[in-house]
């Protein structure tokens, strides 16, 4: 730790790199000058120690956090509580890490990007909706991936298990074949009865996945719920679907204001091309930064789009006779649907119908 007595009136920038168990605070003037650094505990007792700390330092212009969606979420809403301002900073890259990397060290170059201006884009509250909206999505992949697994698992065990039972389940759909190795009854594991122990295995598995089924479905209900509560002008247009809109305004968050401008929210999403001319040639490449789940939900509602909408198709027929590739249009038509779907997002929000609590 250092630190360096301070006038009352400075004022000051900060940054903050969190880890799971400990935050490393540091601050710098308004001209770069480093003033000092701390590290706190997480917990409430160790925001409010970086609160004083802060306050008895000087004017606090600005705070820089790392990883304010994840370890630094908690300590973001309790220094927007306190009225700071709090900026979202990325991790510093590697050229920037030649010199050398430490907590103080990060720390610091978060509050030089705080002071700089680098460093501008405004954290997510994970206070409403859209934060249940994520979380039971988190549930979801996860039910539907451990799923996935555990199908793989039981029908490779199929290929191997003795020859009677692997009989009896030939020709099965997956359906069939989930409910008919659930409803086995194995006979008592001994020694060397493979059958037994593949029967036993079996029905554990088949069990698992309809039970992960279920869980699946139930969360799927409670998302599709959430999405109509929250946004149901999304729904309305064509191509958005419950799981599309969920990802849309998990990209957003609550505060939805915190993304400025449909060019902001079209380069988040991948979707803004960027410029690549070079002497006599002019040209713009593919983004492929931002939030790739946000660019395929775009990517989804494109396909769904052209197949099923008729001002798209007839869009895409034009283009296409003007010499644009497949590729290229979607891509024109990720665009437009970012800038649409930016609109209805940042628009007055409509009365919200009651929440169906069935």
């Amino acid at each position: 730790m250092t630190e360096t007595p301070p006038a009352v009136s400075l004022t000051v920038y900060v940054g903050v790199d969190t880890h799971k168990d400990t935050h490393h605070a540091a601050i710098v003037d308004s001209v770069g000058r480093q003033i000092g650094d701390r590290e706190f505990p997480v917990t409430a007792s160790g925001h409010r120690q970086l609160l004083a700390w802060l306050a008895s330092t000087g004017i606090v212009a600005r705070v820089g956090v790392e990883g304010t969606g994840s370890y630094g979420c908690a300590l973001t809403t309790v220094l927007r509580e306190a009225g700071l301002t709090v900026v979202d900073v990325d991790r510093p890259d590697r050229r920037a890490r030649r010199h050398g990397k430490s907590d103080p060290i990060d720390a610091y170059a978060a509050a030089t990007a705080a002071l700089s201006g680098r460093a501008t884009t405004t954290p997510k509250t994970h206070d409403g909706n859209v934060e249940a909206i994520r979380f039971l999505r988190n549930a979801r992949r996860s039910a539907v991936k451990a799923r996935a697994e555990a199908m793989t698992t039981l029908k490779a065990m199929i290929v191997t298990v003795p020859e009677p039972v692997r009989e009896s389940l030939h020709g099965l759909t997956d359906a069939q074949l989930l409910r008919t190795c659930a409803r086995m009854r194995p006979a008592p594991i001994t020694d060397g009865n493979i059958t037994a122990a593949a029967v036993t295995s079996l029905r554990s598995l088949a069990r698992r996945i309809l039970e992960l089924t279920d869980e699946e479905r139930a969360l799927t209900k409670q998302i599709r719920t959430l999405v109509a509560h929250t946004a149901p002008e999304l729904l309305d247009r064509v191509g958005v679907g419950a799981e599309t809109a969920a990802q849309l305004l998990t990209t957003f968050g609550d505060n939805r204001d915190r993304i400025v401008s449909e060019a902001a929210f079209a380069s988040l999403c991948g979707v803004a091309p960027i410029p690549a001319s070079s002497g006599k040639t002019h040209r713009h490449r593919l983004n492929r930064g931002g939030d790739r789940q946000a660019n395929r939900a775009l990517y989804i509602i494109v396909i769904t789009r052209i197949a099923h909408d008729e001002r798209t198709h007839n869009y895409v027929a034009r283009r296409t006779t003007e010499g644009k590739t497949t590729r290229e249009i979607i891509r024109c038509l990720k665009r437009a649907v970012a800038r649409e779907i930016y609109r209805l997002l940042t628009s007055p929000p409509n009365p919200h119908p009651p929440l169906d609590e069935t």
